[in-house]
């Protein structure tokens, strides 16, 4: 057998973290990778299942390995990732026969002896696996782009929400290994790094996330640190002091608030008030110069009124979010927001999304014009002949938009670039490389 594997990552970056160490692992015990399943024997798909479409997308990549499959004798098909934390492993096997294992999240470590014939160990509910440094680790980003996770699970247990259900309680990193990492990626050429969890404001190492930021911009080189995902209520004055502090931090939180009626927040388990929510705004808004505010909302909580969905429509207009995406409410199964009464019709929680979507792509046209004569650092991730695509301040990478930069030749990726906006779309921003 030749071990040859193909890889497809479904789902978020912090999945695709769990798929890069699987890579990594692979590779370090002589397996090949492939970059199409025509010249693999393995078809190893790593699954989203946060929400039913993510599960649909999970079984579609699913059957279209098990046709591949079909057309030559000796393949196999791995599955793995929170479909199978999700799914219960009976009703896995009674839907994809033709899938030679499902790997549990807390056996991925061992995903190269199990392809060679170690047992598969049984799906242990609530996973404990967290990659650290220790753990080989094989980038499938942009070579200039990481992910850095700190933390697995969560402890908040929205109501809506199953990640705790999937991938277990909180579990954090040291900070020794965090550094230790980060410092290997930006000896790789690193120059984006993303801090990413369920929850980084939760992180409850020495120090807390505060203190980590710090440790992080204490690593030389010409690097910067993006943060994605916190949660409202765990802001504190050091945190935020960290990032008003600047240096290599760009000033880009995502918080994603979910809602702003107090009701709504308090049937959700948000552990926080529309009060709250309105001054921790404010502060952020005050206290770091510059910020961008990324945010999600969900329409069609059970419940949820129309004088509720319009009061959160004029908060978006009033709060004019840099960066928003919204997502209509659809009942995951266990979790306690499916068991509520007065389910709002799934059309009409789509079409308070649509509505509000709208109105976030005014205000982001609008956002996007007000940096049009502005500079900004736009570090470069593809070159075309007259210059490049890259992202400044306002985007993430695999989340947002990008930056179209026009110069009089060609640019090079991974590097940074001091570009003047010229303009704007929706998503799209528009800048001259400044000599």
């Amino acid at each position: 057998m030749q071990n040859i594997v193909f890889i497809v990552s479904l789902g978020c970056p912090k999945n695709l973290v769990d798929t890069e160490v699987m890579a990594g692992l692979l590779v370090t015990h002589d397996f090949l990778l492939a970059e199409s399943p025509r010249s693999a024997d393995v078809y190893l798909i790593n699954t989203c299942a946060f929400l039913q479409e993510a599960r649909e997308e999970a079984a579609e990549n699913i059957r279209k390995a098990v046709r591949w499959k079909k057309r030559s004798a000796g393949r196999r098909i791995v599955v793995t990732g929170c479909l199978c934390q999700k799914v219960p492993a009976p009703e896995l096997r009674e839907s994809f026969p033709e899938v030679d294992i499902f790997l549990p999240v807390d056996a991925i470590g061992k995903l190269a002896e199990i392809l060679r014939g170690a047992p598969v160990p049984a799906c242990s509910g609530k996973p404990t696996f967290l990659a650290d440094d220790t753990m080989p680790r094989l980038l499938l980003t942009l070579p200039h782009v990481a992910f850095l996770k700190i933390a697995d699970g969560c402890n908040n247990c929205c109501a809506y929400c199953s990640i705790p259900e999937i991938r277990g309680n909180l579990r954090c990193r040291t900070p020794e290994s965090v550094l230790r990492e980060a410092e290997n990626l930006v000896r790789g050429d690193a120059r984006e790094i993303v801090v990413i969890a369920q929850d980084i404001t939760a992180y409850d190492q020495p120090g807390g996330i505060g203190g980590l930021l710090r440790k992080l911009q204490t690593i030389d080189g010409d690097f910067r640190i993006r943060l994605l995902y916190t949660h409202p209520a765990r802001y504190t004055d050091d945190f935020i002091d960290a990032v008003a502090e600047g240096g290599k931090i760009i000033p880009y939180l995502d918080i994603p608030l979910q809602h702003i009626s107090g009701r709504i927040l308090k049937a959700q388990f948000r552990h926080v008030t529309t009060s709250a929510t309105r001054k921790l705004l404010e502060k952020l808004r005050d206290r770091i110069p510059g910020l961008v505010l990324r945010t999600t909302f969900i329409t069609g909580l059970p419940g949820e009124t129309e004088a509720e969905f319009a009061g959160l429509t004029d908060f978006v207009r009033e709060q004019r979010f840099e960066r928003c995406g919204v997502f209509a409410f659809s009942p995951e199964p266990g979790t306690p927001a499916a068991a509520f009464p007065d389910q709002v019709p799934y059309e009409t929680a789509r079409e308070r999304a649509d509505e509000l979507l709208a109105v976030q792509h005014e205000i982001m046209l609008e956002r996007n014009r007000e940096w049009i004569g502005k500079h900004d650092r736009v570090l470069m991730d593809l070159a075309s002949r007259d210059g490049g695509s890259g992202r400044g301040t306002l985007d993430a990478p695999e989340i947002d938009g990008r930056v179209i930069v026009s110069a009089p030749k060609r640019l090079q990726a991974g590097k940074f670039y001091d570009v003047v906006y010229t303009g704007a779309d929706e998503f799209e921003m528009y800048g001259e490389l400044q000599q």
